[in-house]
């Protein structure tokens, strides 16, 4: 029998320590706020406006994000410091995204090509992908099982906050650089007016405070002297083995493949609606209003995960998100986008509160909770798989459309629809009616 549920060794609910590890959270929203809000727009701004060729680089956030986490969330679990497994990396990846964020600033500037400014991206991606697992990873490290889904629900709701801020700042100075100097282009106009550093200086500070922040702040749960360990082959052949592990993973990559596929080309998609270019604040303002309610659906996602079973929160949070998504075909105005993407977000905040604590409790179940940093490292290569084939793929079913970015909500209500059946099938997630109150179930593997 297992201590009482949310107190396994000692992992007594802190505010404190939470709040430390969402506002790593926060910090590492806004560098991919500041990516999704930018990017897009800096490449076809100053560079090329091929969807492929675009798609083509943007996609190197999935190849960084595919390769980095499971590596370096291996790497965690059986790393040694003073200062813990997780604490380290998070530490210095948040450092070396700074510098990165700084550089890429800088360099765009100063007029530097489209090679030098791909490496910069791809740079800045890995650095971002360098604690994301041990980051995900800490939360199940320090909360035991039972009230996961109330911290995650807060955690998510500090990221998605930093969405919203950073969009919103995005839009606001976009619309209002462009209102002064009477430029249509947004990020030319923001260079012009000279508020253009400001993104970038507010990922800088939120990296930096938060990496030095956690780094004094969270002490974590000393490893067991006895950890259970498992060579690199033996933990990717146990996740293809095991049904739970390989049906939340792929359902994982399902979502994340219809998310990205409007993230990455937002602004393609107002593009094909509104029939302009003049699109900049605009899409960080529906992106901005997309965070606020993801906050609302974080709040209710968080403790319905606890609550009413956590497969059937996961169903009815991907329901909410792929309806919309169903009816992205027929929209034609400002209004329709805006109300379609509003209302995804409710979803996706459920969404992404009650996914985060899935495999913690999974390890707990199998008592491999020492291996957090691998499975979520795998946790993260499968967000990051879509991210590397939407960019690609979506630009190339958008060339076959007649460069009408609109297809892209059909096809990703496909995915969502086939996820749904693989979360049912999860037969370990939820724990059995047959255990007292105030116990852990196990699964032994």
């Amino acid at each position: 029998m297992e201590p009482a549920a949310g107190k396994e060794n000692g992992r007594k609910f802190n505010w404190g320590v939470i709040l430390s590890i969402a506002l790593v959270g926060f910090s590492m929203s806004t560098g991919w706020a500041l990516n999704k809000g930018l990017t897009f727009k800096l490449l076809e701004a100053k560079y090329t406006n091929a969807p492929t060729v675009i798609g083509a680089i943007l996609s190197l956030q999935g190849l960084m994000g595919l390769i980095i986490p499971p590596i370096l969330g291996y790497y965690s679990d059986v790393y040694r410091s003073k200062r813990g497994r997780r604490v380290p990396f998070i530490f210095a990846g948040s450092m070396l995204v700074a510098v990165t964020t700084a550089l890429i600033y800088m360099l765009y500037v100063g007029g530097v090509s489209l090679g030098v400014f791909a490496v910069l991206l791809a740079l800045y991606y890995l650095f971002m992908y360098s604690f994301v697992a041990q980051y995900r990873s800490l939360m199940p490290d320090v909360i035991g099982s039972g009230e996961r889904g109330k911290a995650s629900g807060v955690i998510t709701l500090f990221e998605w906050m930093a969405n919203l801020i950073l969009f919103g700042t995005i839009a606001f100075l976009a619309a209002s650089a462009t209102k002064e100097t009477d430029i249509k282009d947004g990020i030319k106009a923001m260079i012009q007016a000279g508020n253009f550093w400001i993104p970038f200086a507010i990922v800088i500070f939120f990296m930096v405070v938060s990496g030095i922040y956690v780094f004094l702040r969270v002490k974590e749960p000393p490893v067991p002297k006895e950890t259970p360990e498992e060579g690199l082959r033996e933990y990717l052949r146990n996740i293809i083995g095991d049904r739970d592990f390989l049906n939340f993973y792929i359902a994982q990559m399902l979502w994340w493949l219809s998310f990205e596929f409007v993230a990455v080309f937002m602004f393609g998609i107002l593009e094909s609606v509104l029939g302009t270019k003049d699109v900049t604040a605009l899409g960080n303002a529906i992106m901005a209003l997309f965070n606020l309610v993801v906050l609302v659906g974080a709040i209710v996602g968080g403790p319905l995960y606890d609550k009413i079973g956590r497969r059937k929160s996961i169903l009815i949070s991907g329901i909410i998100f792929g309806i919309p998504f169903i009816f992205g075909w027929f929209v034609h105005t400002k209004m329709q986008i805006t109300a379609l993407i509003a209302f995804a977000g409710i979803g996706w905040g459920m969404l992404m509160a009650t996914s985060w604590p899935v495999i913690g409790d999974l390890l707990t179940k199998y008592q491999k909770e020492a291996f957090n940093g691998r499975y979520y490292g795998v946790f993260e290569a499968a967000k990051s798989f879509p991210v590397l084939i939407a960019g690609t793929l979506g630009g190339l079913i958008v060339h076959l459309a007649g460069n009408n970015y609109k297809i892209l909500f059909p096809v990703g209500a496909i995915f969502i629809i086939i996820s749904l059946p693989l979360v049912w099938g999860m037969k370990h997630l939820d724990v059995s009616s047959k255990v007292k109150e105030g116990e852990t179930e196990t699964v032994e593997v």
